[in-house]
């Protein structure tokens, strides 16, 4: 029996996740699950996707990961896929989670069969889930497809002395997690020092972690996914220099 993972924009306070996992004991309850988050921001696909790309990939081969965030799908005909993506399986609603998840397209999809519910995620994505983890192949689900409701991820723009990214997600403590990875600015920088530049703010230190600055100062570090991050020692970076999802971010390296 496989893994199954649970991310969802449930919150916590009311009975939606207990119903979710009440119907996973029904159906199979000796499956082992674990919860990666139900406090994703509602219908906030972006969110979703930037919580189990940071972590799915420490889960054993094989998990099956249930996204129950903006479950109903885009579109006024909802829709539910299944999919497989670096030896891991997906079931999420057609809302464009699993194009930018999995940087456009999937090594598998299938589309579920459609349902009439008020719960999705209960009565469509864990029973696919679950059917997923006892071993049963992704085609037994549903007919393989190609088309599916696709959206972009934001790019990282490089030049010879400049990486201009932005912000992919504002973190519980107000820290600005980017789309620019370690490897971008190694490809770039070829060594060389780097200052980053953000609102009328600019750093020319890398530190090994937020706590390294003193209170109260901007900090930039690589966190343990490689994305470069920018934050404020003991403060709400977003709040402090009024930056939030999508604003620009930009690595500038020494000409000469």
């Amino acid at each position: 029996m496989a893994l199954i993972t649970l991310l969802t924009d449930f919150g916590y306070r009311d009975h939606y996740v207990a119903a979710l996992k009440a119907r996973l004991l029904q159906l199979a309850p000796a499956t082992p699950v674990v919860d990666i988050s139900h406090g994703v921001e509602p219908f906030n696909i972006a969110h979703a996707v930037h919580v189990l790309q940071a972590v799915f990939r420490d889960f054993p081969p094989g998990t099956v990961h249930l996204v129950g965030v903006d479950d109903h799908g885009a579109g006024p005909e909802p829709g539910w896929h299944a999919a497989r993506f670096e030896g891991h399986y997906f079931v999420a609603g057609d809302n464009g989670i699993l194009a930018l998840l999995c940087n456009g397209e999937p090594e598998e999809l299938v589309a579920l069969p459609a349902a009439i519910t008020p719960s999705p995620s209960r009565d469509v994505l864990l029973p696919a889930a679950v059917a997923l983890a006892q071993g049963e192949p992704l085609t037994s689900l549903g007919p393989v497809i190609t088309e599916f409701h696709r959206l972009n991820n934001r790019q990282v723009r490089l030049q010879d002395h400049r990486i201009t990214g932005h912000v992919a997600h504002v973190d519980h403590y107000g820290n600005l997690i980017t789309n620019i990875s370690r490897t971008a600015v190694d490809a770039v920088g070829h060594g060389r020092g780097f200052a980053v530049h953000f609102g009328r703010e600019v750093v020319r230190e890398l530190h090994p972690h937020f706590s390294a600055a003193p209170p109260g100062e901007a900090v930039v570090v690589f966190n343990s996914q490689g994305c470069l991050c920018v934050g404020i020692c003991q403060g709400n970076a977003s709040e402090l220099l009024g930056l939030n999802f999508d604003s620009q971010i930009d690595v500038r390296f020494p000409t000469e």
